[in-house]
């Protein structure tokens, strides 16, 4: 079982308390992540450290279901989602720093393990998971940009 760890970011030219806030928003997610179809809060609201959310989404030709925790969140700053069930376990950590001319610098990493994959399917798996986190990103910036 091989890791996989790949990271992205993007420039946005938006506050990042605008980029956060919005980015950090699970009810968002279906807007930008092109393979979320839908989110369910299976905790209340708001979004705090020991929320979770069960996500309905389509990778790679398949439909996946699980559920995320948030296990670390720094508002406007880092939000980091864990979950340990499918076929691919997996985190997401997102940070938002604040660049020049009050943009957000927004990065987004993903690390699991591929459980239900060879190993030789790794490197794809991470390719395809670059392609659509960089792709997620650009919509992200289309829908904040000002």
């Amino acid at each position: 079982m091989k890791a996989v760890d790949v990271t992205t970011e993007i420039v946005i030219a938006a506050p990042r308390e605008k980029v956060s806030e919005y980015a950090a928003d699970p009810d968002h997610a279906p807007d930008w992540y092109e393979n979320i179809e839908s989110i369910k809060w299976l905790t209340e609201k708001p979004l705090q450290i020991g929320s979770r959310l069960a996500f309905a989404a389509h990778f790679l030709g398949k439909k996946l279901e699980y559920v995320y925790e948030i296990s670390e969140y720094i508002p406007g700053e880092k939000l980091v989602m864990k979950t340990a069930d499918g076929p691919f376990p997996m985190k997401t950590t997102y940070s938002w720093e604040t660049g020049e001319g009050n943009k957000t610098r927004m990065t987004l990493n993903n690390q699991g393990k591929a459980a239900g994959f060879s190993g030789l399917f790794s490197p794809f798996m991470a390719m395809a998971m670059r392609r659509a986190t960089q792709k997620n990103l650009k919509d992200l910036k289309k829908i904040l940009d000002e």
